[in-house]
């Protein structure tokens, strides 16, 4: 059977018309407790939660009580990077003419033979109202640079060092009178017997995009450029800013007869100032067959390895102990960090046998290279490895093994470099490394008579199998 009770409130003081208490709701619950207790009622009721026993305060009370930090497992806080290949750069190119030619045919000997060039001529002529240019006249040449393409977007005539007249491109495809551009050091020596300079200016950050813009304006191949590249990685700061002083420049052979390298090209001589500091290399047969190049004195342009083994990259973070970006604690930073866009290619530091390719860990996807003597090489967070680099694989310098990405325990793309010695992470950066390989006995004295014929190369003005390419790169 179902017994019925009615609620009790006739046993407690109960006031419709006024609110109740806290003190007064107490007194009526406990009143009705005993009814409420009863085992033949069912009440239905539902468990009272604190609002703020989770909150902030809540929080702070137990962030004490606890030694326990929580740790994301991989987060990261950088935009991705990208490379603007559309953003032009701005060169210049100092012409002196020792005898009369025509306007058309000084842009034509020069190279320049294009719509953009005729149009300019045609405007130069017009405004002096003379079809030929002087002997002593120098022509400054603007061009506007596209990858391997070049605009003549501006041209300054001068009678010597005296400034005659400046034409330039406008917005409209019209070319129109302009006022002088900021003064070159270069007109001062544009008669001097040393090749034509080209000036590179305006938005080239650094030293790497220099060298290549200066090379393909000489119609030097990519091949040929990444040799230059790589000839020059040891110890050439890529990612400085270029300044006036800055100078490059090549001598590579044209089978061909044509102003383009071919596949028969070869890289003979190169002259790289950068940073106050020349450095000249040549390029030498041995007798076992091997073909390297070497500095004056007949030691290996080619070091036991490189400091940088990201040629386009930044530097990040050096050896030492330092705050863990993720971790948020100081721990050993056991390398150096090098920063460029996702999917640039890694290189490797020297000569060497592939040891180890795969995923390690906080290092994410890793390689590592044993070389002579002791020492290995690692290379880590990289996003994807190099066609044919697993274990076991011989790999030479400068050699693509890899690409930078930023997996493992990464804050961004960059490149993790460590180098071991003996089993010890030493910084790569100040470690006294071996020197490279340096001619002795007969090599050195063949080497020496194939360094005189080159420097009597260099001293020709003209020459139907050779091309001198003298750049000063300008920032």
């Amino acid at each position: 059977s179902l017994k019925t009770v009615d609620f009790p409130i006739d046993t407690a003081s109960f006031d419709e018309k006024s609110d109740l208490s806290a003190d007064e709701v107490e007194k009526v619950v406990r009143e009705a407790g005993t009814d409420l207790s009863d085992g033949a009622v069912q009440v239905a009721s539902l468990h009272y939660v604190d609002p703020q026993r989770f909150g902030e305060a809540f929080a702070e009370s137990m962030a004490g009580s606890y030694d326990v930090k929580i740790v994301p497992e991989n987060v990261s806080v950088a935009p991705r990077a990208t490379v603007d290949d559309q953003a032009p750069a701005f060169a210049e190119e100092i012409i002196p003419f020792t005898k009369d030619l025509d306007v058309t045919e000084a842009f034509a000997d020069s190279g320049y033979t294009g719509e953009d060039a005729t149009g300019m001529a045609e405007a130069i002529a017009k405004l002096l109202n003379a079809t030929a240019l002087k002997a002593g006249t120098v022509l400054r040449v603007g061009l506007e640079v596209h990858g391997d393409a070049a605009k003549v977007v501006r041209t300054s005539v001068y009678d010597r060092t005296q400034h005659i007249v400046t034409i330039a491109l406008n917005d409209r495809g019209q070319y129109v009178p302009a006022q002088e551009p900021d003064p070159n050091p270069e007109l001062l020596t544009a008669f001097d017997d040393s090749s034509a300079p080209v000036v590179v200016r305006g938005n080239l950050p650094n030293v790497y995009d220099g060298i290549y813009r200066a090379a393909y304006s000489y119609g030097m191949s990519k091949a040929m450029t990444q040799r230059l590249i790589k000839l020059l990685a040891s110890d050439v700061d890529f990612q400085s800013r270029l300044s006036p002083a800055d100078r490059i420049e090549v001598l590579f052979s044209q089978p061909d007869g044509d102003d383009q390298t071919s596949d028969s090209s070869e890289l003979l001589y190169v002259s790289a100032t950068f940073g106050g500091q020349t450095r000249n290399f040549y390029r030498f047969q041995m007798q076992d067959g091997g073909t390297d190049y070497f500095d004056e004195d007949g030691s290996s342009a080619e070091q036991f390895l490189l400091r940088n083994p990201l040629p386009a990259g930044k530097f990040r973070s050096g050896f030492g102990a330092r705050r863990h970006p993720i971790l948020g604690y100081v721990r050993m930073h056991t390398g150096v960090d090098w920063a460029a866009p996702i999917g640039t290619p890694i290189i490797a530091a020297g000569n060497g046998t592939v040891e180890k390719v795969g995923w390690a860990g906080g290092y994410g996807k890793q390689i590592i290279i044993r070389h002579a003597n002791g020492y290995e090489t690692s290379y880590n967070h990289q996003s994807a490895f190099a066609k044919g680099i697993e274990p076991g694989v011989h790999v030479r310098q400068g050699q693509t093994i890899g690409f930078l990405g930023q997996t493992g325990l990464a804050t961004g793309p960059h490149l993790h470099y460590e180098l071991i010695v003996n089993g010890t992470k030493v910084d790569p950066m100040r470690v006294r490394l071996p020197v490279g390989k340096v001619l002795k006995g007969d090599d050195l004295v063949a080497f020496k008579r194939e360094r005189e014929r080159i420097d009597e190369l260099l001293k020709q003005e003209d020459s139907d199998s050779l091309k001198v390419a003298s750049a000063k790169i300008d920032g």
